[in-house]
């Protein structure tokens, strides 16, 4: 059956109407915006559950539920160790971060480092933060593009620019509280859909099939594998990596990365801003955890049903029409013979003492699925459009579109949308707001009205919005999506953590020696990952550990002029 025939009408209605209520919504409750404090802050009158929500949302991109659902199927649940160390960043942000933000009473995360270093070093951390964020904008705008162009046939250029600027639409318009107010129905419609999903998933199984049983047949396929205590640096996710590299990024990236900082500067005191982190921290996780087990429960329904050997369906119209069509053909014979096989020993009953034969065939699959990437790479190499033949993005819709009765396609599609526009939309504001305030507002000479840093706001965001468009136009060079954002995240953000501490913790360091630091240490880290010396995670360790270090040995060299980070 077509994917075009697959949307039914009432499909459309739900993901139409949800779209439209969310930018309709966002718009108007927030039309009144006249001053910087209401635009950039939402006037800081956000509860603990808005916080909560907004900050879950602005992490929870299309990405996670695109991608986290297929990185389960093909390498199951020890993802999740990637966020180990997320509880204990809610819990250091909640006693250091926060106090220290509201105390200030700052626009920005980066203000707070001109009046500790100097201008310098804010505009530097300002900047780094700009470059990964505008990167990983960019992903989460392209996201959602790979659906309603397997939906539509649509080329991605054309659905980048109109998911783009559909967001752009409310977030020019309203500002932080238009995010902020959005996204907490943007959550609610996930956690619905996610869960309709994981019962109609189980419901698809065999009558004979408990959730036991299908935990079991994932188990054989080693899907189930949560903790990884190994210290092996060639495996990415295990709990020292999680607990380590982890906490490190998530303080990074929840302690100075203005989209998450921004949320929580919202929030009507300092204990409101905290209960939302901490709602954040206990709920994460086993969100994440949850996520992936449906990923992992669309693994157990392709054992009894059957599957692509690539699940990106212009992959395989792409191989249908080349030279390579009768090899493929031969490979997706194998593949389904290897399908069969399974089939009957989960069927008849698994033992596990047959988990040797599953893991054979496993082995003989996946063999299959890398000679097919080899020819879609070859075909790749000689088309005018960029072929992917990673298809871990393409699993879960695949699922969606082909296996779901009309109505809940929809349902889950405007899930996917609107997490996709809750990120984009705090990644944008975000931008925005470090663009006016740490550059513009702090380097131009003149004053200006409250208005005028209003208007600027607004026109950086269609600034970076149309620059995330043009990013998420060459995003499908890259492999699997949600670790392509948290690999750029940890090329830059230990840095900036590393800036933070010093800032928090070393008061002797003045801002010379954290600003030779920093930029030394970016090129160290761009070096180190270039190479592929270190899993991506340890990168945050490393360029926290890096910059305060080397900051810490060249203070001891550099004479500080006495009106140097006196603060």
């Amino acid at each position: 059956m077509e994917i075009e025939s697959k949307l039914h009408i009432i499909d459309w209605t739900i993901i139409i109407a949800t779209l439209l209520f969310i930018v309709i919504y966002g718009t108007y409750i927030t039309r009144k915006n006249s001053n910087v404090q209401d635009y950039i802050k939402g006037g800081n009158d956000s509860k603990w559950w808005t916080i909560g929500l907004s900050v879950m949302a602005t992490q929870a991109s299309a990405i996670t539920f695109l991608s986290t659902p297929g990185q389960a199927f093909h390498s199951g649940m020890g993802f999740v160790q990637l966020y180990f160390g997320l509880p204990i960043a809610m819990v250091i942000i909640c006693l250091v971060f926060v106090p220290i933000y509201h105390k200030l009473k700052v626009y920005t995360a980066y203000e707070f480092l001109e009046g500790r270093f100097d201008l310098k070093t804010r505009s530097l951390a300002a900047i780094l933060f700009l470059i990964q964020r505008g990167l990983a904008a960019g992903i989460t705008i392209f996201a959602p593009a790979i659906i309603l162009s397997t939906i539509l046939g649509w080329d991605l250029l054309t659905l980048n620019i109109i998911i783009g600027f559909l967001v752009i639409i409310y977030t020019v318009s309203g500002g932080t509280k238009a995010v902020n107010v959005t996204q907490k129905q943007q959550m609610v419609i996930i956690f619905i859909g996610m869960f309709i999903a994981f019962f109609m998933i189980m419901n698809k199984l065999p009558a004979d099939i408990t959730f036991t049983k299908a935990l079991e047949i994932a188990g054989a396929s080693d899907k189930m594998e949560v903790l990884d205590f190994s210290f092996d640096l060639n495996n990415r996710y295990t709990v020292w990596t999680g607990i380590l590299g982890g906490t490190f990024l998530m303080l990074s990236y929840f302690g100075t990365d203005q989209s998450q900082v921004q949320r929580y500067l919202s929030g009507k005191s300092v204990r409101e801003s905290q209960l939302g982190l901490i709602f954040n921290g206990l709920l994460k996780v086993p969100m994440q955890f949850f996520i992936l087990l449906v990923g992992v429960m669309v693994f157990v329904f392709y054992q009894f049903n059957a599957s692509p050997l690539n699940f990106n369906p212009k992959a395989n119209e792409a191989i249908l029409n080349s030279p390579y069509a009768t090899q493929y053909q031969q490979l997706q014979d194998e593949h389904i013979e290897i399908e069969n096989a399974k089939k009957i020993i989960f069927t008849d009953g698994f033992q596990k003492e047959e988990k040797a034969a599953i893991v054979s065939l496993n082995e003989r699959d996946l063999a299959l699925k890398e000679q097919a990437r080899e020819i879609i790479k070859k075909i790749d190499a000689t088309s005018i459009e960029k072929i992917e033949s990673n298809d871990k993005d393409y699993v879960f819709i695949h699922f969606i579109l082909n296996n779901l009765p009309r109505g809940l396609i929809g349902l889950l599609l405007a899930v996917i949308l609107s997490a996709a526009m809750s990120s984009t939309a705090s990644e944008l504001n975000a931008l925005a707001s470090t663009t006016a305030i740490d550059l513009y507002k702090r380097n131009i000479r003149e004053e200006k009205s409250e208005l005028h840093y209003v208007k600027a706001s607004k026109w950086f965001t269609l600034g970076w919005g149309i620059l995330a468009i043009s990013i998420a136009s060459v995003a499908n060079l890259f492999e699997n999506l949600i670790e392509m954002v948290n690999i750029i995240g940890s090329i830059f953000y230990g840095n900036i953590l590393g800036i933070f501490l010093l800032a928090f913790f070393v008061k002797f360091v003045k801002g010379n020696a954290v600003f030779i630091a920093a930029l030394i240490t970016q090129a160290i880290i761009i070096l180190v990952w270039y190479l592929d010396l270190l899993p991506y995670l340890t990168l945050n360790l490393l360029g926290c550990a890096t910059v305060m270090g080397i900051a810490i040995v060249l203070q001891l060299f550099i004479k500080t002029p006495s009106n140097e980070g006196n603060n």
